[in-house]
């Protein structure tokens, strides 16, 4: 994995609202995500639906730690009023991969080596550091509001899939996505955080979307003809 950059507390302007700084520090880390092979090849149409349901699978693993680092943060004053139960993904995509892979799914999803390595990072910081679980939180479920939702098109579209199969991004409990992201923001802006922890806070989003760029890429290996790399 990449080492990540991060503002530093000397360029870090704490009059601008941290929603907007945070954003503008994983502009360039983001747009790798977006333009990996893997992505870039689910996108044209060039994968299978089965090779989606590889990815859907190691956001199983994914999920499942970061909302057990949920139900550890509920009652933290920081932490907390980021656990929003509407967000939650593992009831969908349990449906979701019982639609893709069969009754059998459980016994047959393992994670890849890339995926161990970002749960093993969710269970090191975002359990009882509430910047850590705030950093993840925000690059995972942020993600699926926004990109996500082209995937979700794109399983409508392409492969016909709508309900079960495509659920993990039918995000419709929540109301407006434009409403709730400016709840969202508010919560970060909020958050009391002075600088040296902003910069933490950047620094381990950074670090959760090049675990998530590993897990894309260790995909592509698996999926994606090497021709389209």
């Amino acid at each position: 994995m990449a080492a990540p950059t991060a503002a530093t507390s000397a360029n870090l302007d704490e009059s601008v609202p941290f929603a907007r700084t945070l954003h503008d520090s994983i502009r360039e880390v983001h747009d790798r995500a977006h333009h990996s092979a893997y992505m870039d090849a689910l996108l044209d149409g060039r994968l299978s639906l089965d090779d989606y349901a590889q990815l859907a699978a190691q956001y199983y693993f994914i999920y499942q730690a970061l909302e057990q680092a949920s139900d550890a943060m509920i009652g933290d004053p920081v932490g907390g009023p980021f656990v929003i139960d509407e967000l939650r993904r593992m009831p969908a995509l349990r449906a979701d991969l019982e639609f893709l892979l069969g009754p059998d799914w459980a016994e047959r999803v393992r994670p890849v080596e890339s995926t161990t390595a970002y749960v093993r990072r969710l269970h090191a910081v975002a359990f009882d550091w509430p910047g850590g679980y705030v950093a993840h939180h925000y690059t995972r479920y942020l993600g699926d509001l926004a990109g996500g939702q082209v995937v979700h098109s794109l399983l409508r579209k392409t492969y016909g899939v709508q309900g079960p199969g495509a659920l993990f991004y039918d995000f419709s409990t929540l109301g407006s996505p434009s409403a709730f992201r400016t709840r969202y923001r508010g919560l970060l802006n909020t958050a009391g955080w002075d600088a040296a922890e902003r910069e933490r806070i950047i620094a381990e989003t950074l670090t959760a979307f090049e675990l998530n760029i590993d897990v894309l890429t260790d995909l592509a290996e698996t999926v994606v003809p090497a021709t389209s790399r």
